[in-house]
């Protein structure tokens, strides 16, 4: 039996790999659309830490559909960790959909991939901005942080209470 990783709030408990056929099902219905893939983490302490990524698959102007994965975690020294493994989170996820996405034949498919950090202009989180968002971009993504990181700061948000 294959462990289920993602929720669909749609489709329901999804591995890996039927989360990556949903996602180009959505795409194969309107080709011509632009599409953003975003991959978001964000987290909440309690006892332990709970951490959920979020994918989304945005038709721009069109609606979107999302997956998400929950996982718990001890308990960490700092925000500044939390935030990294965060980030390393949503980073893993991505490298292993961009792998994926390249062994597709999508040549006449606009789709950006994106990661979305549940860091801001405000807050404690001000200035780990340029570290983080350079850990991103050095790993080949597109990095939005907040108000634009709704990948992480409304969708994995919903989920971590």
């Amino acid at each position: 039996m294959t462990p289920v990783e993602f929720t669909s709030p749609t489709r329901g408990p999804l591995t890996f790999s039927e989360m990556f056929d949903d996602i180009k099902g959505y795409v194969s219905e309107d080709p011509t659309a632009s599409y953003r893939l975003i991959i978001g983490t964000d987290s909440r302490a309690r006892e332990d830490i709970t951490f959920v990524t979020a994918v989304v698959i945005h038709r721009v102007g069109k609606g979107a559909r999302y997956y998400y994965e929950k996982r718990k975690h001890g308990k960490l020294a700092s925000l500044r960790q939390r935030i990294y493994y965060e980030t390393a989170l949503s980073l893993n996820l991505g490298s292993k959909l961009a792998a994926r996405l390249a062994g597709e034949d999508w040549a006449n498919i606009d789709l950006d991939l994106e990661i979305h950090l549940d860091i801001g202009q405000e807050g404690a989180t001000r200035t780990m901005i340029r570290e983080i968002v350079g850990m991103v971009t050095g790993s080949g993504f597109d990095a939005k942080i907040k108000p634009e990181s709704y990948g992480a700061s409304a969708v994995a948000d919903k989920y971590t209470k």
